[in-house]
């Protein structure tokens, strides 16, 4: 039997409409609409793309798959912000409606957070002994779910919400069946170590989401001196190489795993401006300049490994 070739990791860029600033929570900022946001992965060169929040591309699944086959776009997956901890909240409808997009538009992976029920990202509650059983239990069901459907189900760790830092990363690895989408800034921001559970649990990384973190806004998320949204919006989130996360150690690590997955490029971004006139559009930095730095960044990377083509051979 011959082996499917892995394809080389430059072949494995995608990314992600939140670096153009397009995002879930109320009052980010200044939203990109489609068209600017697509076209402009493309000119850039990228292959493929997570579908955005609810509401950027059509409701429809045929919808989702139609837009992004217009601009010449694989999808990836869809970042599912869902409550998991709540025995009364049951989230597979919210996951399932998801998936039947993800399905017609033939993606592979659907990204879960375990929201805390409330807007944005700068509070959490703690999460009792109960809690933790049902979030778990969830996992294991939205898991199970994805797969009769073809897909993969990914818990991801992210600021603000119920499974934020390093040691909750682990509790999710050791009390659940599901992947792991390991977001290089989110759990350098949480406390956690992302170069360590990528040398650890290579096996369950499933999906990557590839951000580079100044490391100065962190520890002031981290100690309260400042909002998780207000560090986005001053920069918190850099192009890769440009900040404090040890990129290029994390892929070596998962490459030299087998990975075959997506490396999703993703700089959380807050824009600010006048709709009406894009030329005021400012905000932490050029979504279309810091993704070019970001590539250029990972293919010096891929270069550099094994066999040196960025296939790991």
């Amino acid at each position: 039997m011959t082996e499917t070739a892995i394809p080389p990791l430059t072949e494995r860029i995608a990314a992600a409409p939140i670096s153009w600033g397009v995002c879930e929570v109320p009052g980010w900022g200044w939203q990109h609409q489609p068209p600017t946001v697509l076209s402009e992965m493309r000119e850039l060169g990228i292959a493929a793309t997570e579908f955005g929040p609810d509401g950027f591309l059509p409701d429809s699944p045929q919808g989702k798959a139609d837009t992004l086959a217009q601009y010449g776009l694989a999808a990836v997956g869809q970042f599912v912000p869902v409550v998991l901890h709540d025995p009364a909240s049951d989230p597979l409808p919210t996951v399932e409606a998801a998936m039947a997009g993800l399905v017609a538009a033939h993606a592979s992976t659907v990204v879960i957070a375990a929201a805390t029920g409330a807007e944005g990202y700068d509070d959490r509650p703690e999460l009792d002994e109960a809690g933790w059983s049902t979030l778990l239990a969830n996992l294991d069901r939205i898991d199970e779910a994805a797969a009769r459907l073809g897909l993969t189900a990914t818990l991801h760790p992210h600021v603000g919400t119920m499974v934020e830092t390093g040691e909750e990363t682990d509790r999710v690895l050791a009390g659940s069946r599901i992947g792991l989408c390991l977001d290089t800034g989110h759990l350098l921001i949480g406390g956690g170590d992302p170069v360590r559970v990528a040398v650890e649990h290579p096996d369950r990384i499933a999906h990557m989401h590839l951000k580079d973190v100044d490391l100065a806004w962190a520890r002031k998320v981290q100690d309260g001196s400042a909002a998780y949204t207000d560090a986005v919006a001053s920069g918190m989130y850099v192009a890769l190489g440009e900040g404090d996360v040890d990129i290029a150690a994390i892929v070596a690590s998962l490459e030299g795993a087998g990975y075959t997955g997506w490396y999703v490029l993703e700089q959380d971004t807050i824009l600010a401006g006048d709709p009406a006139d894009p030329t005021t559009t400012k905000g932490a930095g050029d979504p279309v300049a810091d993704v070019r730095t970001s590539i250029a960044h990972l293919t010096t990377i891929a270069e550099s490994l094994p066999g040196s083509d960025g296939s790991g051979a």
